[in-house]
């Protein structure tokens, strides 16, 4: 996984702000109606709440001492909303789906592989810190 080629990646993508995170639900929601339901009412926060988390990760990608405890905490959270190690698969499709769609041109297979593995990171530790035992 490259970290540089992430970051500038993400550089691109993110410039699209809301439209980004709008385009990630719609996706995820249209392929997944039932994850919908893990919503509540307006999207507006969550989209926030999504390109904060999306920006963080990115940042990170090369500092794991930073990025690990982030995972964690945001895998206990994710736990408590009811989020199941099963959407995480789905999760991460609609988020390829869209940095695919929000890069254009510059989307590439080794973009792909990146991105695909950095996934990969953050729904294991993500999913291994909402396994543990509440202390």
């Amino acid at each position: 996984m490259d970290a540089q080629r992430l970051k500038e990646n993400f550089a691109l993508v993110g410039g699209n702000g809301i439209d980004v995170a709008e385009y990630f639900y719609a996706d995820l929601f249209e392929k997944n109606p039932r994850l919908r339901s893990l919503f509540s009412g307006a999207m507006a926060k969550q989209h926030e709440k999504l390109l904060t988390a999306l920006a963080h990760i990115v940042e990170s990608v090369d500092d794991e001492a930073a990025l690990v405890p982030y995972l964690r905490d945001l895998g206990r959270r994710h736990d408590g909303f009811g989020v199941a190690a099963e959407y995480y698969p789905q999760v991460g499709a609609s988020l390829i789906a869209t940095l695919a769609h929000f890069s254009g041109p510059a989307w590439n297979e080794d973009l792909e592989r990146d991105w695909t593995a950095a996934y990969g990171v953050v729904a294991q530790v993500m999913q291994e810190a909402a396994a543990e035992p509440v202390a």
